[in-house]
C-alpha cells in the first residue's frame, strides 16, 4: 500500500528522460493507475486532441483518489498540479538524456512499436525541424529551469529530484521494498 504522502504522483522531466518508464514502474510498485499525457495529446495521424478534449482526460484522471501520470504539458497543469502530492522529477544531464532519446527513438522506429493511436516514429521526420531530436535541443535546458519555477509555485507537493538513472534505480528499489524515502528539492 502507498504511503499517504505518496497517493498522486507526477513524474516531469525533459523529453527522453525516461517519464513514462518510471510512471508505469511506479505504478506497478505502489498498485497505482498510470496515464501518460502524450496519449491524450497524440490522437491517429499525429493530430492534435482539442484543448478541451486534453483538459477533460487529465481532470478524469486526476479527480481519482490515487494516480500516478507523466508529462510536461502546461495546458492542464492548472488542473493535475495543485491535486498531486509529489512530483518526481528526472533530472538528468543533456549528454544523458540525448543518447536514451536517440537510442529510444532509432529502436522504435526499426521495430516499428506503435506508440499511442496509431502513431509510430517515423524517419522522415528524425531530423525534421518539429521531430523529436530538434524538440529536445530547443527545450532541454529551457525545462530545467521551468520544473525549477513550476515546482515553486506548488510548494504543497513533496519533490523527488533525481539527476541519474542510477540515482532513479536505486530511489525505485527503496520504494519496492517499503524502505522511508526522503524528498530533495
Amino acid at each position: 500500500m502507498p504511503k499517504p504522502h505518496m497517493q498522486r504522483i507526477l513524474v516531469i522531466g525533459t523529453t527522453g528522460s525516461g517519464k513514462t518508464t518510471l510512471a508505469r514502474q511506479l505504478g506497478q510498485v505502489l498498485g497505482l493507475p498510470h496515464a501518460e499525457q502524450d496519449a491524450w495529446q497524440w490522437g491517429p495521424g499525429w493530430q492534435e486532441a482539442p484543448l478541451e478534449q486534453f483538459r477533460a482526460e487529465v481532470d478524469a484522471f486526476t479527480a481519482q483518489s490515487a494516480w500516478v501520470m507523466d508529462g510536461n504539458y502546461t495546458k492542464a497543469q492548472d488542473i493535475s498540479w495543485p491535486r498531486a502530492d509529489t512530483a518526481v522529477w528526472l533530472d538528468y544531464p543533456a549528454p544523458v538524456v540525448f543518447w536514451r532519446l536517440l537510442r529510444r527513438t532509432l529502436g522504435r522506429m526499426w521495430t516499428r512499436e506503435e506508440l499511442w493511436n496509431g502513431n509510430r516514429e517515423q524517419w522522415s521526420t528524425l531530423l525534421a525541424s518539429d521531430g523529436i531530436l530538434r524538440w529536445f535541443f530547443r527545450t532541454h535546458w529551457q525545462n530545467r529551469t521551468r520544473n525549477r519555477q513550476k515546482l515553486a509555485r506548488y510548494p504543497h507537493l513533496d519533490v523527488v529530484r533525481l539527476r541519474s538513472p542510477a540515482q532513479t534505480r536505486r530511489w525505485v528499489q527503496r520504494l519496492a521494498h517499503h524502505t522511508p524515502l526522503t524528498s530533495c528539492r
